[in-house]
């Protein structure tokens, strides 16, 4: 048997088997897992697992991170030891009313907070692959790099600027298809909302003696139309006949749904976009050392909680207003700050089961993928977790001050994200994330932290 599939039988152990299984998924970095029974979980087992970096609970649903790439392995690995695949077991009456009871009382924007984050995480990739076709392009077109090469060679960059571009071509459609998916709607009408929110043709159309804006609003305009398109096409399903509810429903959805969105959802979406766009900008153009210190520093805790995910559709606003996003650099120092806490901790510690941890963890780390490194290392030591905050915040502190920014929303941090930074803040960026580093790795000096034993 392999380590990942080593790996997946021990967790399936240690949550309780396959029958206490509920919802089984992944992201990136973790392994994600809702459970019928808590009290089935051997939570101390799953953090002992070789290849575990640190486990978070978030609502109902326990996170095991265990590397980028590598939590699909798993839960692939997982599915394939089930007997049922991803067949989700029944439950008894009494599991079920329990299960039912702690959702009631889960934190109130964790549900909302976990969809709008749902809507945005598949496009990742996306958004990945332009923001480091974009970087390269402007490495190509600085004569003082590659010389003549933007002269010899232009049509290349032109549809090398076709690739990166595309995703922003199409960015309203796609929120518009994984915001039905998320919300239980039909995801061609999901589709077709948010076309219609972007057709060229609304400009010739004049509305209370205005003429109407294509696009107008960005993803906020197409989330708030989609939303109350999933309400309304659920609605008018309860309620139509069968035999013609094929038919009128789409009918009446679009309808009613597209009037709702040309005369108030797509201005009020404007109108919160416009004001994300501007506040943020304002903030961090003229709030310098102090914002910028704000930000990175209290990111971290705002991931552990999970609040973190409403700032999604605020990068996105960013570059579609702007074409450049000056918040992601200040936020990524929030993780470097990390990496300068382990490599000390590394240097302090006599623990191997740790080293062998931080070792596993730095190089993901440095390409800024923080989770195993927050979650296996500074977090349960407590000192070093607020010791990186704090490095963050220095670093974070100089990105703010001196304007950095990137052409990306969001996706990529660490040293990455420095081939996505705009031209001219390129060095700048790594300054920054040296200073991070360093003040991370002194906090948690300074600070100390209790060694723990084998």
């Amino acid at each position: 048997m392999d380590k990942t599939a080593a790996l997946a039988s021990d967790i399936l152990l240690g949550i309780g088997g396959e029958n206490n299984i509920q919802r089984l998924e992944n992201c990136m970095t973790r392994v994600r897992v809702e459970v019928h029974n808590d009290d089935k979980l051997d939570v101390t087992r799953l953090k002992q697992l070789p290849g575990v970096s640190g486990y978070v609970k978030q609502g109902q649903q326990h996170q095991l991170i265990v590397g980028p790439g590598k939590a699909a392995q798993v839960v692939d690995a997982m599915r394939a030891l089930m007997t049922g695949g991803e067949t989700v077991h029944a439950v008894d009456d009494a599991e079920r009313t329990k299960a039912q009871a702690k959702a009631r009382y889960k934190a109130p924007m964790s549900d909302a907070l976990r969809q709008l984050a749902n809507v945005f995480i598949p496009l990742i990739p996306a958004f990945i692959a332009s923001g480091l076709i974009t970087g390269i392009i402007n490495i190509l077109k600085r004569p003082d790099i590659v010389g003549d090469f933007a002269t010899q060679y232009p049509n290349l960059l032109g549809i090398l600027a076709i690739f990166g571009s595309a995703v922003f071509a199409i960015m309203n459609i796609l929120v518009g298809v994984n915001t039905a998916k998320v919300f239980g709607g039909s995801l061609a009408m999901g589709g077709v909302m948010a076309g219609i929110l972007s057709s060229p043709q609304l400009a010739q159309i004049t509305l209370f003696g205005e003429a109407l804006q294509p696009g107008r609003g960005g993803v906020i305009a197409v989330l708030l139309v989609v939303i109350l398109m999933c309400w309304i096409e659920k609605k008018l399903r309860a309620v139509l006949p069968g035999s013609i509810e094929l038919i009128l429903n789409p009918l009446l959805t679009t309808l009613i749904t597209g009037s709702v969105a040309i005369v108030a959802l797509q201005p009020l979406g404007g109108l919160i976009s416009e004001a994300i766009a501007h506040g943020a900008s304002l903030a961090i153009d003229r709030g310098g050392l102090l914002v910028g210190a704000v930000l990175s520093g209290t990111f971290l805790p705002l991931v552990l909680t999970g609040l973190h995910q409403g700032m999604v559709p605020i990068h996105v606003e960013l570059v579609q207003a702007h074409g450049y996003n000056a918040l992601l650099p200040i936020l990524s120092m929030a993780g470097v700050g990390q990496v300068g806490a382990a490599i000390a901790i590394l240097m302090k510690t006599r623990n191997a089961r740790l080293k062998k941890v931080i070792k596993g963890a730095l190089p993901v780390g440095l390409l800024g993928i923080g989770e195993p490194l927050i979650f296996g290392v500074t977090l349960p030591l407590g000192k070093p977790f607020l010791a990186a905050c704090l490095g963050g915040a220095v670093g974070g502190a100089l990105i703010s001050y001196w304007k950095v920014a990137t052409v990306i929303t969001f996706g990529i941090s660490g040293l990455p994200l420095a081939l996505t930074i705009v031209t001219g803040k390129v060095m700048l960026y790594l300054l920054g994330y040296l200073v991070a580093v360093i003040a991370g790795f002194l906090f948690t000096w300074l600070l100390g932290f209790n060694d723990p034993e084998e």
